[in-house]
């Protein structure tokens, strides 16, 4: 009976230890930084997958309807297989940069938490996490840009969506004035002025709007602009982040410093008391 008490009071011991081995280590997660990065890689994957689809369906339509010649395109044709490229490097870079920051918010949270123990941060590390705040920031900015440049092609082809639901309405369904009902994509400078066609109308541009190229690309580039969108909160978020993270670490050196400095002196106390007793049982 004995034997068997014991036996049971050692698993329970076991499983407390594991108990507290767990929670533990999940106080070490960086749930924020773990959500921002998900953010992050959804927005970037979004932005970089529906981007590329969605620029290759542009292509096929200008090519097919409104700039049958290839001179006339070759330019647009080379700086979209260009930003193609770019996407490439762009899902690239933050699928690293992402999990670089992710990799120090597991880094400021176990120096946070662990301020007291024998981890300790160092200068480097401080410098390491105020790099990363600037870096943060100036790719926020940027992503900015990108979501205002990619709210543009969704522009575009809402207005042209919006024209062929016009040309769909009752009101001017079945009358002459339907012909004159026209889209120019010249206007917009993607193509020259002396491209031909450049303008559809009546008909043939509800043609266009009915294919498949059309209504991909058009859904594609909303899906793009809302990723884009995603990654700058997820950037927002990842700043906030690493500002409080870098403000703990400064915050945590200090600490460091008072601790090593207050040790110190009682050290230097305990000599010095020690040397008195020895000096007055000397004279004793």
């Amino acid at each position: 009976m004995e034997t068997a008490a014991e036996e049971n009071t050692e698993q329970s011991q076991e499983r407390k230890g594991c108990f507290e081995c767990c929670i533990k280590c999940l106080g070490g997660v960086p749930y924020a930084s773990l959500v921002a990065t998900i953010l992050c890689f959804s927005g970037v994957a979004l932005f970089c997958g529906c981007g590329h689809v969605a620029l290759a369906g542009t292509v096929a339509i200008l090519e097919q309807h409104f700039s049958t010649n290839t001179s006339d395109h070759a330019l647009l044709s080379e700086v979209i297989q260009l930003m193609q490229y770019v996407i490439y490097g762009i899902a690239s870079f933050f699928f690293l940069y992402g999990i670089i920051l992710l990799a120090e918010g597991f880094y400021t949270t176990s120096a946070v938490k662990e301020l007291h123990g024998e981890f300790k941060t160092t200068a480097c590390g401080r410098c390491i996490s105020g790099m990363f705040v600037f870096l943060t920031y100036v790719l926020g900015v940027a992503w900015l840009g990108v979501f205002g440049f990619s709210a543009v092609p969704v522009f575009m082809f809402y207005n042209i969506w919006s024209t062929c639901e016009v040309i769909k309405s009752p009101q001017t369904n079945g009358t002459a004035g339907v012909e004159q009902i026209c889209v120019d994509i010249r206007q917009y400078g993607i193509i020259p002025w002396n491209a031909f066609p450049g303008r559809i109308c009546g008909s043939a541009l509800e043609n266009i709007c009915n294919t498949n190229e059309f209504y991909m690309s058009y859904h594609l580039f909303i899906v793009a602009c809302a990723g884009a969108g995603a990654t700058v909160i997820a950037l927002i978020h990842f700043l906030m982040i690493l500002s409080s993270n870098w403000a703990y670490l400064k915050d945590a050196s200090k600490m460091q410093a008072y601790q090593d400095i207050k040790a110190k002196e009682e050290q230097e106390l305990q000599d010095i008391q020690s040397r008195s007793k020895e000096q007055l049982n000397s004279y004793t």
